[in-house]
């Protein structure tokens, strides 16, 4: 549990706690003993042994009586939130053509803290070498849809953004200064699209687009990847960004009609 943290008259700890065991499962951990999950969480066993029985009473977590895991239902938990979006229900078809199109993995993304989730994704190929899903979270600072998203936020948008940013450094390509990256941004607010060669993994190489809603803001990013060995950084530019661009609008176009509070 994080320390120092001032918590209102309000708050229920066990509600934290047990938010936190979930979220001790991650992409590499998917499979974690009953230690391991008290050392990530910061709780004591007999805890972390409570909140994990609770959760597999409930659904959300299965056991092999020494192995804790996820279930399917916590799904649920966030359905309630992207369902409330017409945003991935709108943006899949479109992804869908996109990716025939190109034969390319295609995405959607929104900016959360630091961080850019998946809302939505039509995938070709495997070229990563962790699995992306919706929900899945990536740095902003090292991928192409983070970097549309950045450039679009204003000013004190950003600065809080950098408060948060970890600058964490993937592959010797990664933008690791605030100072680059912002220089970045600055280009990609000009040209509308931007282009990550290998920053969050060597042999990936990614163009992305904003998304803008009804109101003119960047709500999204809609990118396609592809490997390095596949596409130059050229060929990225004049054989992937323009059907980018033309499914970018044509997702904006949706919007227009769709409510603006299903969209934000």
């Amino acid at each position: 549990m994080a320390e120092g943290t001032e918590r209102g008259a309000h708050h229920v700890q066990s509600l934290e706690r047990g938010l936190a065991v979930i979220k001790a499962f991650g992409a590499g951990s998917a499979e974690l003993t009953l230690s391991e999950v008290a050392r990530v969480t910061g709780l004591t066993r007999a805890a972390a042994r409570r909140f994990l029985l609770t959760l597999a009473d409930l659904g959300y977590v299965r056991t092999d009586g020494k192995y804790f895991s996820l279930t399917a239902r916590v799904l649920e938990i966030g359905y309630a939130f992207l369902s409330s979006l017409s945003l991935p229900e709108v943006a899949q078809p479109h992804l869908e053509r996109l990716s025939a199109e190109v034969q390319e993995s295609s995405s959607v993304s929104v900016l959360e803290g630091a961080d850019i989730v998946y809302v939505a994704r039509v995938a070709v190929s495997r070229i990563m070498a962790v699995s992306i899903n919706v929900g899945t979270r990536f740095p902003a600072h090292a991928t192409s849809m983070g970097h549309v998203l950045l450039a679009g936020l204003d000013e004190a948008a950003f600065a809080e953004y950098l408060q948060h940013a970890s600058f964490e450094q993937y592959t010797s390509h990664t933008i690791v200064s605030p100072a680059r990256l912002g220089a970045e941004l600055a280009t990609v607010r000009t040209q509308g699209w931007a282009l990550v060669d290998q920053e969050l993994e060597e042999g990936l190489r990614s163009v992305a687009a904003p998304i803008h809603g009804p109101d003119g803001a960047v709500v999204a990013a809609i990118n396609l990847s592809t490997h390095a060995s596949r596409n130059t950084p050229e060929s990225v530019r004049a054989e992937l960004l323009p059907p980018l661009l033309a499914a970018a609008g044509r997702i904006e176009a949706d919007l227009a009609v769709t409510s603006p509070a299903r969209v934000s």
